[in-house]
């Protein structure tokens, strides 16, 4: 029997026989590889896990709905690199959990915001945004600044995302909560906000 292309495609059985017999070992050698990598995405260079500070700024940003206004994605488009800066990069948000990239902007996106403004500034806009932007339909977040840290909150939360793969030293996590004393939630958020995206030189 002479074994043809045309002899495949004329036994059905035998068609789909092969074409499982092809897709399995694509499959194979795509996903197989990814069992043995710690991960399918490489951290950009100098990206460390968030500071204490920072990591309950972040949570804070969260809590309120930051999210809701803000997306931290830029999209390799010449309107948006030209308006925020270097398209974001999987790399630089290796250590979010979960990321905020979104797609809702009633606000700008925050994903290069990190060194744009003063400490000042974010202050006063946290506090009453139209003394800053006066076309701002953002709300106020006064509260913030007279809610003080719990420093210990900060020890499970390492802990957690320690489990999760952040390299966080016991020491790390030992000292966590003295880079929280005295603090207020709005300087735990301006934290997070001031380095944002700054590993990666924005253009402006």
């Amino acid at each position: 029997m002479k074994f043809s292309h045309e002899w495949i495609e004329k036994n059905p059985w035998l068609l789909i026989a092969l074409v499982i017999v092809v897709v399995s070992f694509g499959g194979l050698v795509e996903i197989v590889p990814l069992f043995f990598q710690k991960s399918t995405t490489e951290a950009v260079t100098g990206l460390k896990p968030y500071s204490p500070l920072r990591l309950a700024g972040r949570d804070i940003y969260v809590r309120e709905g930051c999210y809701n206004c803000h997306s931290q994605m830029i999209r390799p488009f010449r309107a948006e690199t030209e308006r925020y800066g270097h398209y974001s990069v999987a790399g630089e948000f290796v250590y979010d959990r979960p990321f905020q990239w979104g797609s809702k902007r009633t606000g700008p996106d925050l994903a290069r915001v990190g060194g744009r403004y003063s400490d000042e500034w974010h202050r006063t806009h946290l506090n009453n945004p139209r003394d800053v932007v006066p076309e701002s339909n953002m709300p106020g977040y006064p509260w913030l600044a007279r809610n003080k840290l719990d420093p210990e909150d900060i020890v499970p939360k390492m802990r957690a995302l320690k489990r999760l793969g952040d390299p966080y030293s016991e020491d790390d996590i030992k000292h966590a909560p003295e880079a929280l004393e005295g603090k207020t939630e709005q300087d735990a958020l301006i934290a997070y906000l001031q380095d944002m995206g700054t590993l990666i030189k924005t253009r402006r």
